[in-house]
């Protein structure tokens, strides 16, 4: 267990992790751990040396979990037992053979703009817990954040005299976002009334969080969750809510408006171009829809499908 805290203080220190990938990592090597154990493999992870255990360990999570996430973990138990390899604990990386599985590539679900408006109608600003729910909604829309940069937000990072916020992104890389005119509204008015109002139900009323939760404490990525599926039940919609659709929203919105690659990629905070890449498909994806329900020639050619089809089942 010793040498799992020294790794994680190395993913801490050296990588420059955030401790929600850490805690990510940390559960990941402890779910080896505990296999390895159960099952009478080694007493610790340094003693396990045959692949064999470490395939074994991957078919018994295929039994249960989806392939992103069983991938996620092959990833990060081949980047532990490298790094016990570099460190001299361990002759082989027993993870190295080990494959992740393929995963097919979906394009996100797009939201419409009319399903955008009618979330926020259903929200009733006029209560502390109101406001704040608006707020989120359109701080993770019309900034485009994961939601554990919402969550990190603090009272300092709001900017509102400059209409920017300062985010705190993946691995420690930090970026600022732009506040529209109702946003830095509802942000002041909030700030200044709303917020203590939700402060003083709790213990700490000096907290700096700029999200406080319905009992006076800081919010966390569940009640987040909590949130978005209170407003979706409120706005009569049928579909499932989480906060990468909004940031998917957010994107797509972006390059449907003109919006260039490069400048979608540094508001998301992507470092690499590639990964801002999947919402060009999705934008020209949503074009071609317009243009086949649009295009006059499009409908006449549906009619004549249509016209055909009941001609050959007369014979």
């Amino acid at each position: 267990m010793d040498i799992i805290k020294k790794y994680l203080i190395y993913l801490e220190v050296e990588k420059n992790y955030s401790p929600h990938t850490i805690l990510s990592y940390e559960n990941d090597i402890l779910g080896f751990y505990h296999f390895v154990v159960n099952e009478g493999y080694a007493n610790d992870l340094i003693g396990v040396r045959s692949e064999r255990i470490a395939k074994n360990y991957v078919l018994s999570l295929g039994e249960e979990l989806e392939r992103s996430t069983v991938s996620r973990k092959i990833s990060a138990l081949r980047m532990f037992y490298e790094y016990l390899l570099k460190e001299g604990l361990v002759k082989t990386n027993i993870f190295s053979a080990v494959s992740n599985p393929k995963i097919s590539k979906k394009l996100p679900r797009i939201i419409s703009d009319n399903e955008i408006d009618n979330l926020f109608n259903s929200i009733d600003t006029n209560t502390p817990l109101g406001l704040r729910n608006y707020i989120i909604l359109d701080l993770l829309f019309s900034c485009g954040l994961r939601a554990s940069e919402l969550i990190d937000m603090k009272l300092s990072d709001i900017h509102l005299d400059r209409k920017e916020v300062l985010i705190h992104g993946k691995g420690q890389v930090d970026r600022y976002a732009f506040l529209h005119d109702t946003l830095v509204d509802n942000l002041r008015r909030y700030m200044l009334y709303s917020r203590p109002i939700l402060l003083a139900k709790g213990k700490d009323l000096n907290s700096n969080q700029l999200l406080i939760n319905y009992k006076g404490g800081n919010l966390t990525t569940r009640g987040l969750r909590v949130i978005l599926n209170k407003i979706i039940e409120d706005s009569g919609s049928t579909f499932q809510i989480h906060p990468h659709m909004l940031r998917h929203a957010f994107a797509t919105t972006l390059l449907n408006h003109g919006a260039d690659l490069r400048t979608v990629q540094e508001l998301l905070g992507h470092k690499h171009l590639k990964t801002t890449q999947i919402y060009t498909q999705v934008s020209a994806e949503k074009l071609r829809e317009n243009y086949n329900k649009t295009n006059p020639r499009m409908r006449k050619n549906e009619k004549i499908k249509w016209n055909n089809s009941r001609r050959w089942n007369y014979w």
